[in-house]
């Protein structure tokens, strides 16, 4: 028996001995997370995509400025040209060289979502051949106006959409890094509550060896009878079955809080018990308060709302009538050389409007109106459902976390309990005054409340991080959660 015992321990001491190497709090274990897993990677491109998404919007709303050129465009072809007096047609032989540089600005119009355009150029022109010489084109100033009228202005709903956009971005992500956080509290307490059990298997072993010999010497004296005997020996059995087990899980357990924390294999973790919770008491009103302000529940809606009436505005525009107002004025010259190019300039307008309105589309335009109306009307109703379930999701998840603190209370106490209960029946089995029943019932409720109290911690803690991703509030040190947008894009 003693080299049974002795095989059993050192078997489960060769699996679980190089778990002990690197103690890691909770905390540490969170903040490793956040910072070198693969979902916070993840996580962290999402919203630098989202950033540079924004970025280009607000590029979009400034001016934007072009230098156009065309250098060395050299033409020698014949060209069809039209006698304005007979009507003739003609080759004529072209056989020039231009050069050009023109700069130019535009800005497109919000409001009206039109596009201004203000341009300023300068050609020259090398003709070769019999009538050969030098000519010069500017145009010093020219301005160019494009106006839709009656039609979808996409900048008008680009700035209702894009600026939640990109809040809800910087809201999902923080959002993702409170999930990582519970990923990692699931994953911690669960190879906390892996090596507790391979430690209770290892002490359960001992023990029962040594209830074990009493029992032999009693069997002999008998004061314990065969059958009580051979239950305590198989106990003792399932628990160097036991030992070899819960160490395979506490690898397991390893591995993937390994994963999560975006380590290799061969690194190990020995996770540490809170010695005091928080002391918190959520408040229901400021949970709901916190939610709508800072979570991405409400801007979500707030998007499917705003894409909704969007996609009603684009479908009335879209119904086939549509006007178009352009206007253009200019400055321009021509001359052999640079300063008689821009002498004398003669003025150039054009204004005009063009409209397109359809006789009978067979009802096609009011079909899109009223199928983009109708899913309006569903987006509202799903708007409204959503809301009702968040706030039940929430009131769940603010009791929960009110009850979860009293629950540890009562399962640390009753795991002190059970370990004195424990102790006091080993030695009163010992003394001949308990049963083996009495001592395998102790046993196992001993058990019990060690594995119910490490599962009561990590609720705790899963309860609380949850409540801090539904309201982005941290609710230990009382401030909204921020981050450093200008440190995660650099």
């Amino acid at each position: 028996m003693k080299r049974f015992l002795s095989t059993i321990l050192t078997l489960s001491l060769s699996l679980t001995a190089s778990f002990a190497q690197n103690q890691m709090s909770l905390d540490q274990a969170i903040h490793t997370a956040r910072h070198q897993s693969v979902e916070a990677l993840e996580a962290r491109q999402a919203f630098i995509s989202t950033y540079w998404a924004y970025r280009s919007y607000q590029a979009s709303r400034l001016p934007s400025f072009y230098v156009h050129g065309k250098f060395m465009n050299f033409d020698h072809t014949l060209t069809l040209l039209q006698n304005p007096d007979d009507g003739t047609l003609n080759y004529v032989n072209s056989n020039n060289l231009q050069n050009g540089l023109s700069l130019e600005v535009n800005q497109n119009i919000t409001f009206t979502g039109g596009t201004l355009s203000v341009s300023s150029d300068l050609t020259r022109i090398d003709q070769f051949g019999s009538n050969q010489g030098t000519m010069w084109q500017s145009r010093p100033v020219n301005v160019y106006y494009y106006q839709p009228l009656f039609t979808y202005n996409q900048f008008k709903w680009d700035k209702k959409i894009e600026p939640k956009a990109y809040e809800k971005g910087k809201r999902d992500y923080m959002e993702a890094m409170e999930a990582i956080t519970i990923n990692v509290v699931y994953a911690y307490h669960n190879l906390l509550l892996a090596q507790m059990n391979n430690e209770i298997s290892q002490s359960n072993f001992i023990n029962s060896g040594n209830m074990l010999k009493i029992a032999k010497e009693r069997l002999q004296l008998g004061n314990v009878t065969k059958a009580e005997y051979l239950q305590l020996e198989l106990r003792m059995l399932n628990d160097s079955i036991a030992i070899n087990e819960t160490a395979v899980e506490v690898r397991e357990a390893q591995m993937v809080l390994n994963s999560i924390l975006g380590y290799d294999e061969s690194f190990e973790i020995e996770p540490m018990i809170y010695a005091e919770l928080p002391d918190i008491q959520m408040d229901y009103n400021l949970v709901m308060e916190k939610a709508y302000q800072n979570s991405s529940f409400i801007l979500n809606n707030e998007l499917s709302l705003i894409n909704a009436a969007s996609n009603v505005a684009h479908a009335k525009a879209s119904r086939g009538f549509s006007v178009t107002l352009s206007g253009r004025f200019g400055m321009s010259q021509t001359g052999p050389n640079i300063p008689v190019a821009y002498q004398d300039l003669m003025d150039q307008e054009t204004v005009g409007i063009s409209f397109s309105i359809p006789i009978f589309d067979w009802g096609m335009g009011k079909g899109k109106v009223q199928k983009a109306k109708a899913a309006q009307e569903v987006v509202r109703a799903q708007v409204q459902q959503s809301d009702n379930d968040f706030r039940r999701q929430m009131f769940t998840a603010v009791s929960q976390f009110n009850n979860q603190r009293q629950q540890c209370l009562v399962s640390e106490r009753a795991m002190r309990i059970a370990a004195e209960r424990y102790e006091l029946t080993m030695h009163r089995f010992k003394e001949g005054n308990a049963t083996v029943t009495d001592l395998n019932m102790a046993q196992t409720e001993n058990d019990s409340a060690l594995r119910q109290y490490i599962s009561d911690i990590s609720n705790f803690w899963i309860f609380y991080y949850q409540l801090r991703q539904y309201t982005l509030f941290d609710f230990i040190k009382g401030t909204d959660l921020e981050i450093d947008v200008h440190e995660m894009i650099n």
